[in-house]
């Protein structure tokens, strides 16, 4: 069995922002996990600061990653964030294993 893929996204909304970003994730969230191959998929605020946030994922594989890239609820999810977010999110793909 391969190792799941790992994915670190950072996410800044517009000043006062934050709760818009909140409650799309807190929609979307069901039907992402919902997805075949979804493994994890978890956000969490930064710490002191309301419009930052940091979105965890994991996926049993390359081509669940890529299906979950391109299906309808994400495309709109696309669209819909543009109206509070600061800019396109960052992310991050990750090794397979651990350094240490």
């Amino acid at each position: 069995m391969s190792n799941p893929l790992r994915v670190i996204v950072l996410i800044e909304t517009l000043p006062g922002r934050g709760a818009d970003q909140a409650d799309a994730y807190t929609a979307l969230a069901p039907l992402v996990r919902a997805e075949p191959g979804c493994l994890r998929y978890d956000m969490h605020a930064v710490e002191g600061d309301p419009d930052r946030f940091v979105l965890i994922e994991e996926w049993a594989s390359a081509e669940a990653l890529q299906a979950h890239d391109i299906a309808p609820h994400m495309r709109e999810a696309d669209l819909a964030n543009r109206a509070f977010r600061a800019g396109p999110a960052v992310v991050l793909p990750l090794t397979p294993a651990p350094i240490a």
